[in-house]
C-alpha cells in the first residue's frame, strides 16, 4: 500500500462490498480494510468505525464522490 492514502471511513460490510465493486470497475487502485481484529472481538470498530478505503491520492475526490453516492441511497443499490 505504499503511496496509498486513507481516501474515506467506512461504516458497514455492504458499504465496503459495493464501494469495492465499484472500484474495480472503474479500474481505480485501491485496498479495503476492516478494522475487526479477532483477538480483541471487534473493539476498534465500535471505536474507528468498520473500516476504511485507501488509495492513491490522485483518486480521493473520485472515491469520495462514489461513497457519498452510496450513502445518498435509501436502500443501497447505486
Amino acid at each position: 500500500m505504499q503511496g496509498f492514502i486513507r481516501v474515506a471511513g467506512l461504516e458497514n460490510t455492504f458499504e465496503a462490498q459495493i464501494l469495492g465493486a465499484i472500484l474495480t470497475e472503474r479500474q481505480i487502485p485501491h485496498s479495503i480494510r476492516s478494522y475487526y481484529d479477532t483477538a480483541y472481538d471487534g473493539l476498534f470498530q465500535g471505536q474507528k468505525g468498520w473500516g476504511a478505503v485507501f488509495a492513491p491520492a490522485e483518486y480521493a475526490a473520485e472515491i469520495a464522490a462514489a461513497v457519498a453516492e452510496i450513502r445518498a441511497q435509501p436502500d443501497g443499490n447505486v
